[in-house]
């Protein structure tokens, strides 16, 4: 059972991911499940699904009973959902249908009971790299989302999954160690000068992480759930 009285964050599950046999969901149907009843919130940071496209009519096969567990925590504790790099096509069907916060922008600062929290995804922070960058603005012109979901969403799912099969295939360890030479602790290290900052909390690394910053709090990444649950509770 999770410790009670906290404030609990996931991130990296990749639901759905082609080569899934639905262990992944399992899991984190009993995490949900196991949530305390004096838990003070979640926070889902992003790519808790492998790929998400919201349409007007049409939701994405399979995830159901990940999708219940969601709703049923949203009902007695607040929920917000950070999109990440693979499911930043969430739109409003989160918020409409299972009562979840969509957080639209890279980040937010918030009061966690008296400590001052920037939580995000965290892929685009402090990211230099002229490919992921060039990534990055492609999958989030609202030019061409809108052309995607013009297209029938069996070609756009079927596309998705071949691309995701083909990033596992050439890249099966997603996780890269963070450290003080990484751009997320650049980022929260350059940030913290601006104003003060308790905690930093982000994904997207596939690597867990614990950084003393050196303009002041701590830097937390949370690991995917690859080898099992992984989840971090303040």
């Amino acid at each position: 059972m999770a410790e009670g009285g906290k404030y609990y964050f996931v991130c990296d599950l990749h639901l759905g991911v082609p080569d899934s046999d639905g262990t992944r969901e399992r899991l984190f149907v009993d995490f949900l499940k196991g949530l305390p009843a004096d838990a003070k919130g979640l926070f889902l940071l992003g790519d808790i699904f492998d790929f998400w496209v919201d349409y007007h009519d049409v939701v994405p096969r399979g995830n159901v009973r990940a999708l219940a567990a969601i709703a049923a925590v949203a009902e007695r504790m607040p929920v917000w959902y950070f999109r990440g790099n693979h499911d930043w096509w969430i739109s409003d069907y989160f918020e409409k249908e299972l009562g979840v916060k969509i957080v639209q922008e890279p980040y937010v600062v918030v009061d966690l009971d008296g400590r001052q929290a920037c939580i995000g995804h965290g892929d685009t922070l402090g990211c230099r790299d002229a490919k992921s960058w060039m990534v990055f603005h492609i999958f989030r012109n609202k030019a061409l989302i809108a052309l995607l979901k013009a297209f029938h969403p069996r070609w756009v799912f079927a596309l998705a999954h071949r691309w995701s099969a083909y990033s596992k295939k050439h890249h099966p360890d997603r996780a890269i160690t963070v450290d003080r030479e990484s751009g997320i602790y650049r980022f929260a290290n350059e940030f913290g000068k601006t104003r003060p900052i308790d905690l930093y909390i982000f994904g997207h690394w596939h690597s867990p992480a614990h950084l003393e910053v050196e303009s002041g709090g701590e830097l937390y990444v949370i690991g995917d759930w690859s080898q099992g649950v992984n989840y971090l509770a303040i």
